[in-house]
C-alpha cells in the first residue's frame, strides 16, 4: 500500500507552556469551554468570573481526559460603557485589554474569532446556570441538577434544529442543545458532568457562569490565574506616559518594575510607588444604591487631605465616574494647596482604547501610587488592591477605604493577601545524574 493512497488529516499541535494551537485540520481530542455572564455585571466582576472558569479549565486538563481550551468571550454591552461617540461597544477581543499570551501561559485560551475559524459557528450545548428554586437551608451542599428554567427571560429560542440567542452580538452562532442547570457550589461541582456525561460534546457554553463559585478564593491557584491577567502593552504604555508627564513617576524610580513573565515575578513587600496618592471615588449608581456606605464629596475631600498630609504628599490622582460638576466640587473642597489630576484621553486614544481601556489605564496609574484609598464593596477598587498586592506594596498602603461621613474611622477592606505556590526544591546532583536508561536513548 502506498502512502499517497491514504487519506491524510494533517494536524499540527503546539502544546507548550499551556498552549494548544491547531494549525491545520482538527484534533478530535480538543474540547472547548465557552462562557458568559449576566449582562448586568460590570467589567471587574467579569474579570473575577474569568478566574473561576480559567482555574476550572486548567483542572479539566489535569484530569488528562482530552485537551480543553478556554474560549474568551468578547467584551461588550456593559452598563458603565456609555461614551456616545464610541457607539455600540461590542465584539471587543480580549487582546484589546489584556496580554492574551500571558493568559495562555496559565491556561490554554483562544479568542472567540479563532474558535469560529477553527470550528465554525455551532456550539454543541448551552448550559444556562441558575440557582435552586427552593434555595438552601442549613448545610450548603455542593450539587447540580438539570431543572426547568426558573425564568423565561433567557435569550435562547429554538428555531428549527438550532437555538438562537445572545452570543456576543454574533448572529451566526447557534447551539444544538440548550438546558437549564441548577448549581450550588464551586466550579468543580460540574467537573464530572463535563468530563463524563457530556464527554462526547466538543463545545460547551456555560452561560451565567457567575453562579459558580471559586473552588478556593484567594489561594495560590486563584492568584496564578489573577497574575496571568497582565494588561495589554498599549494600555500600559499610555499609563506610563501619563505618570511620567504629570506625576514625575516611572517604574525605575518608583520601585515598581515587574518581571517580563508573571510566573517569574514574586515581589518582596516593601515601600514603593510614586509620589502621589490615588483615590477611587465611586459615584454614579453608588450615590443612590450605597449612599450610606460612601462619603459626601466634602467628606471624601477631607479624608484625602488628611491622608496626603499624613504621607507628606501633595498630589492626588482621582479615578472616578463622577460628573464634571462633582469632580470640580471635590477639587474645591480639597483646596488648591494640593494638585488634583484625572486621566482624560484625547479623542484618538479614546477611539482606540474605548471605555474599558480608560478604566484599565486608571487602574494602572492607581496601582503605582504611594498609597491608595478605595471605595467599599467596589470590584474596581478590589482589582486595584490585587494589582498592588502583586507589586508588593506594604499592606497599610493597599487596603484603606473612604468612610461614610458619620463613620470617620470605618474598618479597612478585608486583606486578601497574595499567595504563591510552594517553591519546588532544587534537585540534588544525585537526582539529576543520568541513569543507564537515559544513556541508551
Amino acid at each position: 500500500m502506498k502512502w499517497s493512497t491514504l487519506p491524510v488529516l494533517l494536524v499540527v499541535i503546539l502544546h507548550f507552556s499551556g498552549q494548544i494551537r491547531v494549525t491545520a485540520g482538527q484534533d478530535t481530542n480538543v474540547r472547548y469551554i465557552l462562557y458568559d455572564v449576566n449582562p448586568g455585571e460590570g467589567f471587574n466582576l467579569r474579570r473575577d468570573v474569568f478566574m473561576r472558569v480559567a482555574v476550572f479549565v486548567k483542572k479539566l486538563n489535569q484530569a488528562k481526559r482530552g485537551k480543553f481550551v478556554l474560549v474568551l468571550p468578547p467584551w461588550g454591552r456593559l452598563f458603565h460603557w456609555q461614551t456616545r461617540e464610541l457607539g455600540r461597544q461590542v465584539k471587543i477581543p480580549w487582546k484589546s485589554f489584556f496580554d492574551v499570551n500571558s493568559i495562555r501561559r496559565y491556561v490554554p485560551a483562544i479568542e472567540l474569532e479563532e474558535f469560529l475559524e477553527r470550528e465554525g459557528p455551532i456550539i454543541d450545548t448551552v448550559l444556562y446556570l441558575q440557582s435552586y428554586k427552593e434555595g438552601w437551608e442549613g448545610n450548603f451542599e455542593y450539587k447540580h441538577d438539570f431543572r426547568e428554567c426558573l425564568s423565561e427571560n433567557h435569550p435562547y429560542v429554538k428555531e428549527e434544529e438550532f437555538f438562537s440567542g445572545w452570543f456576543w452580538d454574533y448572529e451566526e452562532i447557534k447551539a444544538r442543545n440548550f438546558q437549564c442547570l441548577s448549581v450550588q457550589g464551586p466550579t468543580s461541582v460540574i467537573k464530572d458532568l463535563i468530563l463524563n456525561d457530556m464527554g462526547g460534546q466538543r463545545a460547551i457554553m456555560l452561560d451565567r457562569a457567575e453562579n459558580l463559585l471559586h473552588d478556593y478564593f484567594g489561594d495560590a491557584e486563584y492568584w496564578m490565574a489573577r497574575r496571568s491577567m497582565r494588561f495589554a502593552d498599549d494600555l500600559v504604555q499610555v499609563a506610563d506616559e501619563f505618570r511620567e508627564k504629570f506625576l514625575s513617576s516611572n517604574n525605575a524610580i518608583d520601585n515598581t518594575v515587574i518581571s517580563k513573565k508573571w510566573e517569574d515575578h514574586e515581589a518582596i513587600r516593601e515601600p514603593r510607588g510614586g509620589n502621589y496618592l490615588c483615590v477611587h471615588l465611586r459615584r454614579n449608581d453608588y450615590v443612590y444604591s450605597r449612599k450610606k456606605q460612601i462619603p459626601s464629596l466634602t467628606g471624601a475631600a477631607e479624608q484625602v487631605r488628611n491622608k496626603l498630609v499624613d504621607k507628606g504628599l501633595t498630589r492626588v490622582f482621582v479615578s472616578t465616574d463622577a460628573s464634571v460638576e462633582e469632580f470640580n466640587e471635590f477639587k474645591v473642597a480639597l483646596d488648591d494647596s494640593f494638585e488634583v489630576l484625572k486621566y482624560t484621553p484625547d479623542h484618538e486614544t479614546l477611539l482606540r482604547v474605548k471605555d474599558g481601556g480608560v478604566a484599565i489605564i486608571d487602574q494602572l496609574i492607581c496601582s503605582r501610587a504611594r498609597t491608595f484609598l478605595g471605595t467599599p464593596e467596589s470590584t474596581f477598587t478590589f482589582r486595584i488592591q490585587e494589582e498592588r498586592e502583586i507589586l508588593g506594596f506594604p499592606l497599610e498602603e493597599n487596603f484603606n477605604m473612604l468612610c461614610p461621613d458619620d463613620k470617620p474611622h470605618c474598618e479597612k477592606a478585608s486583606q486578601w493577601k497574595i499567595v504563591y505556590p510552594p517553591k519546588k526544591p532544587r534537585a540534588s546532583f544525585e537526582d539529576t545524574k543520568p541513569t543507564p536508561e537515559h544513556l541508551e536513548l
